[in-house]
This record gives C-alpha cells, structure tokens and sequence, in this order.
C-alpha cells in the first residue's frame, strides 16, 4: 500500500473543508443558483484549476496562461508540439531525428518535469496516452526516459477554440499525471462558419517541403445544439543536417563503380534531420439542449500519421579515416570506424550428422562462405516507419438542479496504436535466406474513464458562495504488444558458429585464434530494432478508482480559498491520499498575490511495467550495442536486480503576486518549488556476458557484449523555477498594437539517487539539458487590412554529458515575422518565416569522446549539429504562406 506522507497538510484541508462545508450547508435554503457549466471566452474566464465558474485569470489563485485558437492556428508547424513550444517558453520538446521509436512520438516537457508528469485534458476531460514509452537513452530523452504520455500532435490546431495550461500541479483535482500541471484545450463550438485554410513551406536550405490542409464547420443541431467538426492533413518532407559518415565517404573514393549504391547518395549515407510524415486529424465537437438545464455532448477524435526514419548506415569496410585533430592523444590522427558485423564471413558449411571430431552445430571454417555484400554491396541504411492509429471519444451529461447543483457524468473510450516496420535492413543470423523488410508487431494503449463531477453553491455569510465540488472516476488502462515477424526477434542458424577446420578426410578440429577457440556470431533479429516475440507479447491491465471533495469561496472581497483532497486506489499498487490548498489575496485593484502548496502523484502505467522491447544503438566508435529493456516482473529484470514499481510522490509551492494596473496591462510572476520523489525511469544498462546468456538463455536476443535494462524508481529531483508574463494592448496611430512578454527561469536537481538507476551523465542532463533562461517577446500590430505580427525567442545555453560530454551549447536569439492582409473580410493571405535569420544550434566541437574527421567535418556517424536539434532544432530558417478563407 502507497500513502503520501502528507497528514499535516491533508489534516488541514479536511478541517477547513468540513468547516467551510458546514457552514455552506447550514445557509443552503438561501443559496442562489449557479452557472451550469464553465465557459471558455479566451479573456475572462477558464476551466481548469477551479470548479467555480465565474473565475478569470488575473483572479486565479493558480497561474494558468490562456491562447485563443486564432494564435494557435497562426504558427507555420502541423505538429501541435512544435505549436505550444513556440509560445510556451517552459515548454520544452526535443527534434529527435535517429531516436527509434521516440521519433515518431516525441516527449515533451513542462517546467523541466518528464513529459507523463503533465495531464492533456479536451475540454476538460482526460486524453488518452500513446502507446509509446520511451526507451531510447540519451539527449532525445533525457527528461522523459520511461514516459508514456500523450501524444500532442494529434490534435489539429484548427480544432481548438482555446488553449488553457494550468502552471501548477492539481493531481488532488484532476488525478494522476497532473504533478507538472494540466495542459487543456477547449475545442471550437460554433453552431455556424466556415474556415479553411491551406499552408505551404520550406526550410531556407530548399529541403523539409511542408503542405498542411484544414477545414472547420459548425452547423446547428434541430435548433437545440451545435456540430462542429475540423479536419487537417498534412505531410511534412525530410531535412538533412549532417554529413555522409567518413567512411560512406571512404567507400565512395575507394569503389567508385560502387559509390552509386551508397544509399542516399550523393547525399549522406544517413540522415540527420527530420524524418518524412504525413497523415490527418479530424475532431468533432457537439452539444444537443434536451431541456432548459441539461445539455447531452459529445467529442471524438481520429488521427493517422505516418513517419519513415533513417538509421545508422552500415558499412562494409574498415579504413582508417584523418580527423581534424588529434584530441589530445598524441598519436597519428586518424580514426578507424569499423566494419558493420553483419558483413563478417558466415560459414555455410555444417559438421557432418554423426561425425565426433565436427559436433552437431559447429560448423567448418572453409571458402563455402556467403556475405551480405552480395545484397548491399555498398553497406546500407535501414528505413524505419512507424504509423500512428488514433481515436478518442467521450460523451456525458451535464447540467443543473433548480437547488443549484451541478452535475457532469461522462465516459471516455481511447485506443492508440503504434505499427512499427523497418526495410533495407537484415537479419544476419539468417544468412541467405534473411529477409530485407521487417514487421515489428504493434504496441497498443487502450482506456476507458467513468466521470461524475458535481459542485453546489451555498451561502455561509462569505463575500461569495461557496462553491463545494466532489465527484467520481473511474480508470482502466491495458497495454497490449503484439508478435512480429519471426526474423524480426529470432536468431537464426548463423547466430552462434563453432568453427572447425578439417585436418584430413572426415577428420576435424576446432579453428583456434589467439590461443581461444574460434567462435563466429551474427546479431539476432533485424539490425536496428527488435521485434516483440509471441513469448513477450502479452496484454496487462490496470484499474483504478478515485473520489474527489473540494471547496472555494471569496471569504472576503479580498481573500479567495480554495482547498482539495483526492483519494485513489489501484488494483496494482495500492491507494493514495494527495490534497491541495490555495489562496488569493487583493491588496488592491492593481496588486494581488497568490500561492499554492500541495501533493500529487504519477502512477506506473501498464506500458512502463511491461514494455519488452530490444534496440540498437552505436557507440562513438562506431560499434553496434543491443539494448533489451524489459519489464520489473521478467526474469531477466530480477535477475538483474528488479523490483515492484511504486508511484511517484510530489510536493509542489508556488507564490505569485499579479500587477494589473490598468485594463490593458497585466504582470504575472509566479515562483515554484516542485519535489518529486521516487521517480520512475529506466535504470544505467547492465552489461551481458556468456555466464548472463547461460543463466538466462532468452539473452541469446541480446547477445554477448549486449546490454539490459529495466523500469525501476531511482532517484528524486527538487525543480524550481520563476514564470513571468507582461501583457500590453494599446493603440498606435489609432490602431491596435499589443506586446507580450514571457519569461521562464527553470533549475531541476537530482537530490537522491541510485546508482544501479541512473548514472551520472544523466543526472547531469536533467540538470542542465534546456536552457535555465527562456524568453519570447512578440508584438502585433493592425493597420487596413494588414496584421503584423513578430517574435523574439531567446535561449540561453545547455549541454548533454550523454551525448556530448565536455561541450556547452551557447545561448541563441531566434526571430519569427508573419505579414497578414485580409480582403472583403473573408480572405486573408499570410506570408512569414520562422528563425527569420537562419540561426542554428552551435556545431559539435572535437573532443576524444566525439572526434571529429576532417573528411566530413562530422563525427564518425555524420553529425554535425546536436541530434536532439537542441530547444529550437536544427532545421535553420523556415518560410511559408497561407490562405485562409472564413464565412
């Protein structure tokens, strides 16, 4: 059984719930009625972090940040990541160009918390998780190592009417995952209009062509509701930032007859960039009044995205290569990046049946050889596609009593699929007969939530009523992996090749090298990822329910409370109490200030406690590492050291003041402190050997020199960090012009660790992977038919021990400028750039651990900027237009 550690403060709440409660219901004859539902106009009032329905942000005990649709739509990204990113300066989302899977889902961050550590509601109900987590190590993944989270890209901008993200953490209101705080988007709901718009762009570099389509509609239903649907489709082209790899550009010198086959040539041999995408998202948003105070709704969203990445090419040589210093070694220059073990000699000669000098298995060491050079001559490049299935729908009730009681009951189904592939790879423990195109199985995410919210205002002799809430939910997740192809997991006959030499008719004897007997391998399953076996392909389920209570009331004119507890018990790690108290005060109509403190929780999904999943990576040198990641409950996992996952724990502060001295002038700040404990992630790899693989036979997967982890809690971090916002709206030459500023201070420590969990690299990436400093200044201006609108983004420097260790990334000022004109009110033109002045991150320096070739100017895999692409990626300046027709 899991319990927060937080009876002083829940005591609290519960003493100061049952006295506001009980003198709310001792007053509740004279309670007037309230408002049936929140609405969700952009400027006055929200929906998240409060049950009250008359609450705005400047009055918000909680900091929230509010974005109508209208700016939303106006960013030039198809990916509503990369859309929150350029506005949000907390947000945080990596490029991720060769990251496995992660690259077709990626993680983001808010105020430098794990991307699961954040709750995505649609207009205001839970959103599903994908069914990705994330296993890749490293600068992709850094604060989200182990996540599963939701996957943001698929919600079409056009869809959202606004968007609401809640700074603070609210798991006492909304339940597990909100630690971070709550990300909220209020879809469109007009009964009438038409919107469509097209958007076509570039990079400056000419490559990364991007062609977006959306509509929306809204039509009225019998006189008594509303449909509203929107639709997008995009498709999104490769870009390339690197170079070839030294010795693609070897193998190319070398074998020019050959070089054509190289693949991608004349371009690198793999590709850092973003990878091809393409795919639609469509989403409906109704309402149907069947009586003066109950309205029945419904919303349900579809979305298909198809990806195709390039991995490590594959070379079928070793040269030595110059690099372009000699990193201090004082030896020649030169590096020597090997040869892919898939080009290695397999020996298709086996002992003979029933020979004793030749054992069944072993094979003889003669020119009866093949080699995949006969199928890639020039080496090769897997492609892997992942393609992304979606759908979500909710519908429920909700309304009010005559006594002033409102109700909300709803139910939420979900499944999101992840189909993996990979072509132009191999399996080399099969030889001859290995396939080149692969099926990985599909890793699937189902949920379905039961809802019941209901608030009630009642007067306790308060400036305002007080607004009790309590409610229900109830959760099923199930996590589902399914089998791939055979050769996508399995060893062949070439895996494991005693070798013997004949040293007369039918007589033989072990090859000896060294001094050791002579033993030939070839990696199992398709080079470049695992497929999931029938042996780990499962479905595992989890349930939970929880009960909500709350309170908030204006004690005075000056003074709003508001106070929350939740309970919640699962069938896998037990129960959890968590609580929440929040406060306002107005010194005046200009200055208010606001604070916070609370618990939460993030419980282990059914992904993160059974995710089988083996990968490929490469060390600096070039060498190809299999990495199996398996679940706490395997035999392999405690065999290493596993144990049961435990929820995380938090604690989270906040103190802000509000500066509103004018209608048309508004200053937030707002510091945190946020305490996770027990965090959960993926442990440091262990190494495998030959008495690990006798030990534990399913190893075979993994390989002798291979590597194994496992999801574990191992470590705390403390988070803390200052957000500010300055908002000005005013006329300029009789015309309106508007200034925001955004400011986001954010430090994370890991304060406990252990060290079989996490090694230091990482704990140093957590620390310093995003920038401490984040600012975006934009204006806007309307004059005619003409809108201008311009954004400065500054970052302030980072580095990755994981990927790059000894290196600073320098602080960056990126510029964004859109050019509107409308005609007849109805069709606007659109012309404008994003990183107006083509900036990029720094490029890598030399160090021993990354040497660069003078060759390419790349590292030994072709990189020439950061993977991740850093806080603003690496794909340089990008221009657009678009046309937008609105009736």
């Amino acid at each position: 059984m899991t319990k927060c550690s937080r009876i002083t403060l829940l005591s609290g709440i519960s003493a100061l719930s049952f006295t506001l409660a009980h003198a709310s219901l001792a007053n509740a004859a004279d309670a007037p009625v309230a408002a049936a539902q929140a609405t969700t106009e952009v400027e006055t009032v929200t929906v998240i972090g409060t049950r009250r329905t008359d609450r705005s942000v400047v009055d918000s005990p909680s900091p929230i940040d509010v974005f109508g649709g209208e700016e939303l739509s106006r960013q030039p990204a198809a990916d509503m990541l990369d859309v929150v990113k350029n506005l949000v300066p907390s947000f945080y989302v990596p490029q991720n160009t060769i990251s496995d899977a992660s690259t077709f889902v990626r993680a983001p961050s808010l105020r430098g918390l794990g991307a699961d550590q954040v709750l995505v509601m649609i207009n205001g109900k839970r959103y599903n998780r994908s069914a990705l987590v994330q296993v890749v190590t490293g600068g992709d993944t850094a604060l989200s190592l182990g996540a599963q989270a939701v996957d943001l890209s698929l919600i079409p901008s056009i869809a959202v009417k606004n968007l609401q993200i809640l700074r603070d953490g609210a798991t006492a209101q909304y339940g597990s995952d909100a630690i971070g705080g709550v990300i909220n988007y209020g879809l469109r709901d007009s009964d009438s209009g038409f919107e469509a718009q097209a958007r076509y762009g570039q990079t400056y570099s000419g490559d990364g062509e991007s062609y977006q389509f959306a509509v929306n509609a809204g039509f009225k239903l019998f006189d008594a509701g509303f449909v509203n649907v929107s639709g997008e489709y995009f498709d999104d082209g490769e870009t390339s930032r690197g170079a070839t790899r030294p010795i693609a550009a070897v193998f190319a010198a070398n074998n020019p007859s050959l070089a054509g086959q190289l693949p991608n040539y004349p371009g690198p041999a793999q590709i850092w960039g973003s990878s091809p995408t393409n795919g639609y998202k469509l989403f409906l948003n109704a309402g149907y009044d069947v009586g003066a105070n109950t309205t029945l709704y419904m919303t349900a969203n579809v979305g298909h995205r198809e990806a195709d990445q390039s991995f490590n090419y594959r070379s079928p040589i070793s040269a030595p290569v110059p690099l372009a210093i000699d990193n201090g070694t004082g030896s020649p220059a030169t590096g020597s990046p090997g040869r892919n073990g898939a080009f290695a000699p397999i020996y298709l000669t086996a002992c003979p049946t029933g020979n004793p000098t030749c054992p069944t298995g072993g094979f003889i060491k003669n020119s009866n050889t093949f080699n995949f050079t006969s199928v890639y001559p020039a080496g090769f490049t897997p492609r892997f596609q992942g393609v992304v299935e979606q759908f979500y729908g909710t519908m429920g009730a909700r309304g009010k009593a005559d006594s002033g009681l409102t109700y909300d009951l709803s139910a939420t189904v979900a499944k999101n699929s992840l189909d993996l592939a990979m072509t132009q790879s191999l399996n080399s423990s099969f030889g001859p007969t290995s396939q080149k195109a692969f099926k990985f199985g599909k890793l699937i995410q189902r949920e379905t939530n039961l809802n019941l919210d209901l608030t009630y205002p009642v007067e306790a002799g308060f400036a305002s009523p007080i607004t009790l809430s309590g409610g229900a939910e109830y959760r099923q997740e199930q996590y589902e992996a399914t089998a791939g192809d055979l050769q996508s997991y399995a060893a062949g006959p070439y895996a494991v090749q005693p070798l013997y030499v004949q040293v007369s008719p039918g007589v033989y004897t072990r090859s000896i090298v060294n001094g050791s007997p002579e033993t030939a391998s070839q990696s199992p399953g398709a080079s470049g990822y695992g497929g999931t076996s029938p042996a780990s392909a499962k479905t595992s389920t989890q349930s939970n329910y929880g009960l909500y209570v709350g309170a908030e009331t204006d004690i005075t004119e000056a003074f709003t409370v508001g106070v929350a507890g939740r309970y919640e018990d699962y069938d896998t790690f037990g129960d959890t109490l968590v609580g929440k108290v929040n406060a306002l005060y107005r010194f005046s109509d200009m200055v208010s200030v606001r604070g916070t403190v609370g618990t939460g929780f993030h419980a282990p999904s059914p992904g993160q406690s059974n995710t089988e999943i083996l990968t490929t990576a490469f060390a600096p040198g070039g060498e190809q590492v299999q990495t199996g990641t398996y679940p706490v409950t395997s035999a392999i996992a405690q065999y290493f050291g596993a144990k049961t996952l435990t929820p995380e724990e938090s604690t989270n502060y906040g103190v802000g003041f509000i500066f509103n001295p004018t209608s048309n002038f508004t200053l937030t700040v707002d510091g945190y402190l946020i305490k996770v404990k027990d965090r959960i992630s993926i442990t440091s790899t262990f190494d495998v050997g030959a008495a690990d693989i006798l030990a534990q036979p399913a190893l075979a997967a993994v390989g002798v020199g291979g590597a194994v982890a496992y999801f574990t809690n191992g470590f705390d971090t403390e988070t803390k960090g200052i957000d500010a916002v300055a908002s000005y709206r005013t006329q300029l030459l009789d015309n309106p012009f508007s200034l925001t500023l955004a400011y986001s201070y954010n430090k994370s420590e890991v304060t406990k660790s252990d060290p079989v969990a996490i090694g230091a690299d990482r704990i140093y990436d957590i620390e310093n992977i995003t920038p401490k400093h984040r600012a975006n200044l934009s204006a806007g201006y309307e004059i005619g038919g003409f809108s201008i609108n311009a954004r400065g983004n500054y970052y302030s420097s980072w580095s990755t021990n994981q990927d790059y260790p000894g290196q600073t990334f320098g602080s960056k000022v990126t510029a964004d400028l859109d050019v509107s004109y409308t005609v007849a009110e109805k069709y606007t033109l659109t012309v404008g750039a994003n990183n107006l002045f083509d900036e990029y991150p720094d490029k890598l320096a030399p160090t021993t651990a990354n040497p660069i070739y003078a060759l390419t100017g790349s590292t030994a895999d072709g990189q020439i900027y950061p993977r991740s692409g850093g806080p603003f990626g690496m794909n340089g300046g990008f221009w657009y237009a678009r046309l937008r027709v609105k009736y």
